[in-house]
């Protein structure tokens, strides 16, 4: 990931609304919601909403299918990941000592069992 490309998904981030709805669709996975739930279930106008979903949008953060006459939408959890591997890129390598477990997520997510 370029800096540019980082800083523009950051720069989406840094929106209240647009975090609270990037974690959202990130608690909801792959399967997305509609656009009129995801307004529902955070108090947004629709118009508003659709503003900071083209904001995310982008910056790469999420994306939209159509399904008959509703878009939903999810967080693009590749994008998210190249994030994260940004910033944490090069971890503890200037320090003085050997790189301590400070650089690692502080939680790994727990994986859901397919059937």
């Amino acid at each position: 990931m370029k800096n540019s490309d980082a800083a523009i998904a950051l720069s989406a981030l840094a929106h209240d609304k647009r975090l609270e709805i990037f974690r959202l669709l990130v608690k909801r996975g792959p399967e997305g919601y509609a656009a009129g739930v995801i307004a529902g279930k955070l108090g947004i106008p629709a118009p508003t909403l659709s503003f900071h979903i083209k904001e995310l949008d982008r910056a790469g953060l999420v994306g939209a299918r159509q399904d008959g006459r509703f878009i939903h939408y999810s967080a693009n959890f590749v994008a998210m990941r190249k994030l994260v591997d940004f910033l944490t890129d090069h971890c503890c390598s200037l320090a003085d000592e050997s790189c301590t477990t400070d650089c690692l997520p502080a939680a790994q997510p727990a994986r859901r069992k397919r059937a």
